[in-house]
């Protein structure tokens, strides 16, 4: 009878152990962690969670390294661990960190790439990310094949992945916007549609003046008069880089490269350019496609950040001549304040 009385207490005994135990554990590994900063960890191809315990011990993450171990077996995370780079909050628990490693979340870094940049500008762009790894072949990518935006990537990401992702995002972008198009606009394709907005795209960096823009080049398409405009002809020389005298200096077209004949000219092309000029953003994309309905057939600067538009050549002139005369007030204004 005592022997049996005996077994009995060192059964209760060791439940009592078992669940002290197993509620100190499930405590520990809930328990708010040490740190009070975020931390960023990188989980390696053929990393343990062995090892990233210890390392998350030694940056003072978790308190008790085996505990995570011991809940990662119980999780079956072993052979299932996302490689890259995480973001740990401060005070995380044990299991929290288990739980953004199991999701695989990896920490996401920005690219940011302007509209109106050429494909050579952007794929420089690509190529100084330190982040990003692999190489890109320059040839393989047409002018106007690169959807602008901003985009989120892991670290290590090849730049071949993200120069694909924003070709196939300019590809998906223009199938969606192009069935959207009104009927009567002079463009035949979707090649035609980023030429155009590639030129209104370097012409107005407004939204909202894009489709008045657009309609002004689609007006001058239904008459059958030439485009004129400057980027153009500037991408004809320099392939969308700055102009720059022999000093240096930027400037402006000469009257000699206005007339000499290119696949991009269009004070001499009565028709689109060859290529575009740009890559385009969906705003300039949309406004070839939806352009404002005007009789305007001209515009230029009012070096306000808009333009001013006119129907008539002389209007036209006149606007010239007030923009120029701003121009000239400027150039006065900015000497004036160097002094």
């Amino acid at each position: 009878m005592f022997s049996k009385k005996l077994i009995l207490a060192g059964v209760l005994l060791t439940i009592v152990a078992l669940v002290t135990t197993f509620s100190w554990v499930r405590f520990e590994v809930w328990r708010s962690g040490p740190t009070e900063h975020p931390t960023k960890i990188a989980v390696q191809p053929g990393d343990t969670i062995s090892k990233i315990s210890r390392d998350l011990f030694e940056d003072n993450v978790i308190r008790r390294p085996i505990l995570m171990r011991i809940e990662a077996r119980r999780r079956k995370m072993e052979k299932s661990l996302h490689v890259g780079e995480f973001l740990i909050p401060e005070r995380a628990s044990i299991n929290d960190v288990l739980d953004i490693l199991e999701r695989g979340k990896v920490v996401q870094y920005p690219i940011t790439i302007l509209e109106g940049r050429t494909t050579r500008q952007i794929l420089h762009q690509i190529r100084d990310i330190e982040f990003l790894t692999g190489t890109i072949d320059e040839g393989e990518l047409g002018e106007g094949t690169l959807l602008p935006s901003t985009y989120f990537f892991p670290k290590g990401t090849s730049r071949a992945a993200v120069i694909k992702r924003m070709r196939v995002a300019q590809e998906r972008l223009i199938d969606r916007l192009w069935p959207t198009r009104y009927q009567d606009i002079p463009l035949n394709s979707h090649e035609e549609a980023i030429i155009l907005a590639s030129i209104v795209e370097k012409e107005s960096s407004n939204p909202e003046e894009m489709p008045r823009v657009a309609g002004v080049f689609i007006q001058r398409l239904r008459r059958g008069m030439r485009l004129e405009s400057d980027p153009t002809t500037i991408y004809g020389i320099s392939r969308g880089e700055p102009l720059y005298n022999a000093r240096g200096q930027r400037r402006t077209l000469y009257r000699s490269e206005l007339r000499a004949k290119t696949d991009w000219n269009t004070y001499q092309l009565k028709r689109l350019p060859r290529t575009p000029i740009c890559n385009p953003g969906e705003n300039a994309i949309l406004a070839v496609l939806q352009p404002e309905e005007s009789d305007y057939l001209f515009f230029v600067s009012d070096g306000k950040g808009g333009h001013s538009f006119a129907r008539t050549l002389k209007e036209h002139e006149a606007n010239v001549v007030r923009y120029r005369e701003y121009e000239r007030a400027e150039i006065k204004r900015e000497r004036t304040t160097d002094r």
